[in-house]
């Protein structure tokens, strides 16, 4: 109820920054987790991640508090994020521009996403797929969390495209898995990080 009540307030604060009316079950959590390939260096990024519930799944893998870093344009649920799992990084800030956020030569092993793709146009979520795939190389992943049926976008350009459904979560979610075949997946465009933008918080702060 703890985390209900959480939710409640980050939804009021900013309606637009949440995709659904209950913040992600257990079982939802653990399956996105489940999809981040733990052995690949670099960071793995989460943007939108709410009150942290895929944030904690993923620390609980095992994955290290120093490789996360959580974008969230929410000031609740930054400040929450902050309070609830110190040693991550946590960020304020569009999502949309994560490259902003990260060091410049930093790796990136997967990029996870509460974003509520559906409501933004899609050649915004093509453009957000796309450089996410591009900032990884082959083997990354860009993994989507969605209550609708459809994928945010159909791919195309040896982009590749995996489904999941995860009933025991209300309403019933989908995780949108895409990845880049290794002829597709190619460096940053140049420039891309260019605007350093603010500087990493640690949640410790």
């Amino acid at each position: 109820m703890a985390a209900y009540g959480e939710f409640l307030r980050g939804l009021l604060a900013d309606p637009h920054a949440v995709s659904a009316p209950t913040p992600s079950s257990p079982a939802l959590s653990a399956a996105i987790a489940a999809r981040v390939d733990l052995s690949r260096p670099g960071l793995v990024v989460e943007l939108g991640p709410g009150t942290g519930v895929v944030t904690e799944a993923l620390l609980a893998r095992g994955l290290a508090p120093e490789r996360l870093v959580a974008i969230e344009a929410c000031s609740y649920f930054a400040g929450l994020l902050r309070k609830r799992l110190p040693g991550i990084a946590v960020v304020e800030g569009d999502a949309f521009a994560f490259e902003r956020y990260l060091p410049r030569e930093a790796e990136i092993a997967a990029i996870v996403s509460g974003i509520p793709l559906l409501l933004f146009p899609p050649a915004r979520r093509r453009a957000l797929i796309e450089r996410a795939l591009a900032a990884q190389g082959p083997g990354g992943a860009f993994i989507q969390l969605s209550y609708g049926w459809l994928p945010p976008i159909k791919p195309m350009g040896g982009m590749r495209l995996r489904r999941a459904v995860v009933w025991r979560n209300f309403p019933p979610a989908h995780i949108w898995t895409f990845t880049a075949e290794p002829a597709a997946a190619r460096a940053p465009a140049k420039g891309a990080r260019q605007d350093s933008g603010p500087r990493l918080v640690s949640a410790s702060n």
